[in-house]
């Protein structure tokens, strides 16, 4: 019996190890970048050395994106749905929003900056990650239901808010450009942020059930190990190095498009999808496991999260140090933005999915990736 209780927690050792040389590496580069590295980043002059930096910098963040699924799939397992992939999001966002007023705090002036990222991160997560998400699902599980109610009430907020933010500015006529005057800009940050209090009192305390799915015996999977405060601390020191590395990263990319003339929403691309890395990485592993309502929780809560919270804080940034922020999409990532969102509420409207809407979604994730080079 003893034996078998030594076999059994070296096993698991052996499983979690690749996750902690992950976690290792993530924060040995980020103590190495943080020590030698601002003076090195800041004057890249070979594209060898770019290219070299970016391969170092990719499997780090990733190795520490690795560390935070695990550590949030124990927090949803330990308190249950939505309060683990709750945090997870919420973390994640959060260290999203903090890096983006860092670089417009102390940056060069970049009016497009917010709206670039948020663009970014709705057509990564509803374009790529759910396609995949749905894709892998469908071919393991062929049919994969969720809760409807929690699905709609996800969509019913990120369309109005996403539309007010990213394509009213476009219309207004109190300023040139697509930009909000004054007063406009304190109610969307106002209405952005009571919107998200109010759903997530909804989510939390008064229709939690909306958010919530029974997890089919044969679908469990491996229950994760260790105490809350553990898996908490865990979380946040894993979550550190993806973002600071990311940060980082967009410097080599920086040097990597002027050199190689590459569109510039390239940068925010490959950045967006890293910091994204592991609410991707949880959505996909959840659905593999057919626990298609943790998946829904997780991609779309990321998405109503960052829009949520980056614009009133980007609009409220502007106004306190007089920046100009520019929030409306041009047309063609107008037409892009229409088409996810029409797309999602056809998927997200039944209740189940299956590997055809995730296909659709791949699709139109593809025809992006193509128009950001050839727009």
């Amino acid at each position: 019996m003893g034996l078998d209780s030594e076999g059994v927690g070296m096993k698991r050792s052996l499983k979690r190890l690749p996750i902690h040389w992950g976690l290792a590496f993530g924060i040995l580069t980020s103590i190495v970048l943080l020590v030698f590295g601002h003076d090195f980043l800041e004057n890249l002059s070979s594209p060898v050395t770019a290219v070299l930096v970016f391969v170092w910098l990719v499997p780090a963040i990733l190795g520490s994106a690795f560390s935070v699924v695990r550590h949030a799939d124990a927090l949803a397992h330990r308190l249950g749905e939505p309060y683990g992939t709750l945090i997870l999001t919420l973390s994640v966002t959060v260290m999203e929003v903090s890096m983006i007023a860092a670089v417009m705090l102390t940056g060069p002036d970049n009016p497009t900056l917010a709206r670039d990222t948020m663009f970014a991160v709705v057509m990564i997560v509803l374009g790529g990650l759910v396609g995949v998400s749905l894709l892998v699902g469908g071919l393991r599980h062929r049919l994969q239901e969720f809760n409807l109610e929690g699905a709609n009430a996800f969509i019913s907020l990120i369309i109005p808010l996403s539309l007010l933010g990213m394509i009213m500015p476009n219309f207004t006529v109190t300023t040139s450009t697509p930009t909000f005057s004054t007063l406009q800009a304190i109610v969307i940050a106002a209405v952005c942020f009571c919107a998200y209090g109010i759903f997530l009192a909804i989510q939390t305390i008064r229709h939690r059930e909306f958010f919530v799915q029974e997890i089919l015996p044969e679908s469990e999977g491996e229950l994760q190990t260790g105490g809350l405060k553990r898996h908490v601390a865990m979380l946040v020191v894993s979550l550190v190095p993806v973002v600071f590395l990311a940060e980082q990263l967009a410097k080599v990319l920086e040097f990597g498009i002027d050199h190689f003339q590459m569109p510039q929403g390239v940068a925010g691309l490959i950045v967006a999808a890293l910091i994204l890395a592991p609410e991707g990485m949880g959505g996909i592993q959840a659905a593999s496991r057919n626990h298609m309502q943790r998946s829904v929780n997780l991609l779309l809560g990321s998405v109503l999260a960052t829009i949520s919270l980056t614009i009133p804080s980007v609009l409220l940034i502007g106004l306190f140090t007089n920046r100009e922020i520019v929030l409306g999409l041009p047309g063609d990532d107008s037409v892009m933005l229409a088409v996810i969102l029409a797309l999602s509420v056809t998927t997200f409207g039944r209740g189940r999915t299956n590997l055809l809407q995730g296909a659709i979604h791949l699709l139109v994730f593809f025809v992006w990736i193509v128009l950001l080079f050839e727009g």
